[in-house]
């Protein structure tokens, strides 16, 4: 993997702000030319620096007001790379994690309400084979969210 410089550094921290942001601003800001940095753009891309790209949406503004993290317990570890798909057939499910510590996986999903949660919970989650407890986290408010620092 080839290394990533000072300006390299510099163009992940203006872009990881605003996505959107016109490379001609992002080249003002780093003294070169707006070629430079669509070459070290396209170069972080294809070494997987940067990966994905598009709009973050808001929750809440479709309908998903309840934010939760699930610890789940399985009864074997190994059992994680057959319940991972069962967590992708569920949208409202964002994340999982294989994790150390008293879970096995950690999940972040979205419901709509209490209600929406619990028939996500008893309905899906622990119907999955494997799944032997679960213990919810609901976030009450997010207080903010960024890129790694670069």
């Amino acid at each position: 993997m080839e290394k990533i410089d000072v300006l390299d550094r510099r163009i992940l921290g203006i872009i990881s702000q605003n996505a959107r942001i016109p490379f001609r601003d992002v080249a003002d800001l780093c003294g070169v030319s707006r070629a430079a940095i669509h070459q070290r753009v396209q170069k972080m891309i294809e070494m997987q620096v940067i990966v994905g790209s598009g709009y973050h949406i808001n929750p809440k503004s479709l309908g998903y007001s309840t934010c939760t993290y699930i610890g789940v317990k399985l009864e074997r570890g190994s059992m994680y790379k057959d319940v991972v798909p069962e967590f992708e057939k569920i949208p409202e499910v964002v994340e999982c994690h294989f994790t150390t510590g008293p879970y096995t996986m950690l999940i972040k999903l979205y419901a709509r309400d209490n209600e929406h949660l619990m028939e996500l919970l008893n309905g899906r989650i622990q119907e999955i084979p494997g799944v032997i407890s679960t213990e919810t986290l609901i976030s009450l408010r997010e207080s903010f969210k960024r890129e790694i620092p670069t």
